[in-house]
């Protein structure tokens, strides 16, 4: 039996992982891994194995119908984001699929804040100066309390990314129509893109789907507050981002910080390079050693279930 791993942050720490495989049984297939296979390496590589955790590669129909022709008998879909899988696909192909939902919260919310502060104080600009022009700048930053965030997404990430906000002094208007406010959450709410005009910064934690796949475009960010500063930590196609360099040159976007890409990594030709205020992360916000560690057990766990072999470890 043999599974094929193609999540960078496993694949990081996957030597305390093998173990865990051999002790089943498995040959463990780990090849290298920037970001994502592309489909042709998927097919080269998944007929000849029986399970597949996948990181963000294209889980596609074609893809998955190649893998089950061969001995593909599940997938799990490591960490939060499914964008990257034909569910329908599977169904059809009678492929078990599962995910790890609602397990990066807090590190991805970490990451959000930390941008967050970043572009306030432009504590990013003022590292790069100092090391890269030996200069000693010290612009002036905005102050985080009495601010507001539209906070586009409030799932388990968007909840932890508004209690930190929330700590900062910060008023929060969330847009998700399946967020309900609560004693814990006590956040305004509005229909996206109803009151843009009041966010000193937008956040963005929302999955990718068909309604929100670049929901920040040029009609949505002329009815921003001129100087919004933005982040992302969803999904790149969130954002037309074309759009956002737009905005960007025009200086109606005062910065963004994007830790997500329409395409990954980022392109060494992107015009985003040109904004110095700009932060810029590798679609690395859940990357923690903890919580791979955590994450990865689970998602073994979940793929040994299906393939009738091993024990849970997994809390």
């Amino acid at each position: 039996m043999r599974v094929l791993v193609t999540c960078p942050p496993m694949l990081v720490l996957i030597d305390q992982f093998r173990s865990r495989f051999e002790d089943a049984g498995i040959e463990l297939v780990a090849p290298k891994v920037v970001q994502v296979l592309s489909e042709d390496e998927l097919i080269e590589l998944l007929p000849a194995c029986d399970g597949w955790i996948a990181g963000d590669d294209p889980a596609s129909a074609r893809v998955l119908a190649a893998g089950v022709a061969g001995k593909l008998r599940g997938l799990i879909k490591w960490g939060v984001g499914t964008d990257a899988v034909d569910f329908e696909a599977a169904k059809q192909l009678g492929l078990p699929v599962a995910h790890t939902p609602q397990v990066f919260g807090r590190e991805v919310a970490d990451v959000a804040m930390c941008y967050v502060i970043g572009l306030a104080r432009q504590t990013f600009l003022i590292d790069r100066e100092i090391r890269v022009n030996h200069a000693w700048p010290k612009p002036s930053g905005i102050s985080l309390a009495g601010k507001t965030v539209a906070l586009v997404g409030a799932g388990d990430i968007g909840k932890n990314v508004g209690r930190r906000l929330a700590a900062s002094d910060m008023n929060i208007i969330a847009y998700d129509p399946m967020f309900t406010p609560s004693d814990e959450h006590p956040y305004e709410t509005a229909n996206w893109p109803e009151r843009l005009g009041e966010a000193d910064f937008m956040v963005f934690t929302c999955p990718l789907n068909a309604s929100t796949r670049k929901m920040l475009n040029r009609e949505t960010l002329a009815l921003a507050k001129p100087g919004v500063r933005i982040v992302n930590v969803a999904r790149g196609p969130v954002f037309d981002e074309q759009a956002l360099i737009e905005g960007l040159q025009s200086g109606h976007v005062h910065s963004a910080a994007l830790d997500v890409f329409e395409i990954e990594p980022m392109p060494e030709d992107s015009p985003l390079r040109a904004f110095d205020r700009c932060i810029f992360g590798s679609h690395n916000g859940s990357n923690t050693s903890d919580a791979v560690v955590r994450v990865t057990h689970l998602a073994i766990d979940k793929l040994f279930a299906m393939l009738g072999v091993g024990e849970p470890v997994a809390a």
